[in-house]
């Protein structure tokens, strides 16, 4: 398939494809009810699709994985983050499609989290390989998010230390739109590391954190957490941030299960009171994910969005455009490989020790 007709695919495809995401080709406005409030106005405004070529081959890249400044010319031609522009005018999703010198595609997508979460990407996308190749919607979207509205009067039940009331947003990096890590703006350009943990290292840390008996499995969807649960398909951001804290003095003396148990605790805690005790607290204090002295950690390792096949091929390889201040991303490793991959960013002397700690060298 030639670039032309691959980029063609693309294109006829996003029609009917945005049909079903009706919401995703319009803008995000105030409110009618509430000038403090967002909300999608689905005016068919549409969405970005660019086309490029560029002379490099993939192998000039080195490790694909690994977010770097030559990626950017994968979204040149798309609106970005920092661009000035008025929201009426700023579009939900954008799309570039780029032919490299080896005759390798790159397909970069930009979404605004405020509007999908990474579940809901990886269900579009999802739909969007299977059009392209012929075939019908793996799943049909359901963009109601009338479950995750604020309650009326709110019932702030807990403190919710993983938000902080939103003061100065003047030079702020945002991860996912007004709802995720937001770290100022540094002059300062850390390397980025991708580090390789091994089944076996994940066995031994496990091991070490479960020698002493106190830790028990735990999973949680947020999803599935509320009542009534998400409907299957919901194409919205349903990410809400479990936290947990601890002094550099813990850090430094507490044994591995007790930290475990501090990261477990976070997350048990998201049941469906607590959730929506949070949603109550971002409705009365106009506020962001904790920007103080914190991190996020975002996993792509289990979201499977680097499975995906279109018409002009199979993924070779997911990862993001740039590594944002702050954030920590858990990515997947080539099939067959086992483990995952940690990819992070600090200065060289803290991400030797790092490598050191998580390695057990």
């Amino acid at each position: 398939m030639s670039f032309s007709e691959a980029y063609h695919s693309l294109f006829h495809t996003l029609g009917p494809l945005l049909a079903e995401y009706d919401f995703l080709a319009g803008r995000r406005v105030p409110s009618l009810e509430d000038s403090n409030h967002f909300e999608i106005e689905c005016n068919g405004a549409g969405v970005v699709v660019a086309a490029a070529r560029t002379d490099t081959k993939l192998d000039e890249f080195g490790e694909l994985l690994v977010p770097k400044k030559e990626f950017r010319q994968f979204v040149a031609f798309l609106p970005q983050e920092a661009e000035e522009m008025d929201h009426k005018d700023k579009p939900l999703v954008s799309f570039q499609f780029t032919q490299l010198g080896c005759g390798s595609l790159v397909f970069a997508s930009r979404f605004n989290h405020c509007a999908v979460d990474g579940v809901a990407v990886r269900e579009f996308e999802a739909n969007l390989a299977a059009l392209t190749r012929g075939g019908n919607l793996v799943i049909r979207p359901n963009a109601d998010r009338t479950m995750f509205k604020a309650r009326n009067p709110p019932n702030i039940s807990f403190p919710h230390f993983e938000y902080s009331k939103a003061t100065d947003r003047t030079g702020i990096f945002t991860v996912r739109g007004l709802s995720g890590t937001n770290m100022k703006l540094s002059t300062t350009l850390n390397p980025t590391r991708l580090i390789y943990l091994s089944q076996d290292r994940i066995a031994s840390l496990k091991k070490a954190a479960l020698k002493d008996g106190k830790l028990k499995s735990c999973t949680i969807d947020v999803r599935k957490q509320v009542v009534p649960p998400a409907p299957p398909g919901f194409a919205g951001n349903a990410l809400v941030p479990a936290f947990a804290h601890a002094t550099v003095k813990e850090i430094k003396e507490e044994d591995d299960s007790s930290l475990v148990r501090k990261v477990q605790e976070g997350v048990e805690r998201l049941d469906d009171e607590y959730v929506r005790s949070g949603i109550d607290w971002l409705e009365v204090n106009k506020g962001v994910p904790c920007e103080e002295d914190s991190f996020s950690l975002v996993s792509w390792w289990k979201l499977g969005i680097e499975h995906g096949e279109f018409s002009w091929g199979q993924v070779k390889c997911t990862t993001s455009v740039l590594l944002k201040p702050g954030l920590v991303m858990l990515l997947p490793v080539p099939e067959g490989k086992g483990g995952l991959s940690i990819c992070l960013e600090l200065p060289d002397d803290q991400m030797e020790l790092f490598c050191r700690l998580m390695l057990g060298e």
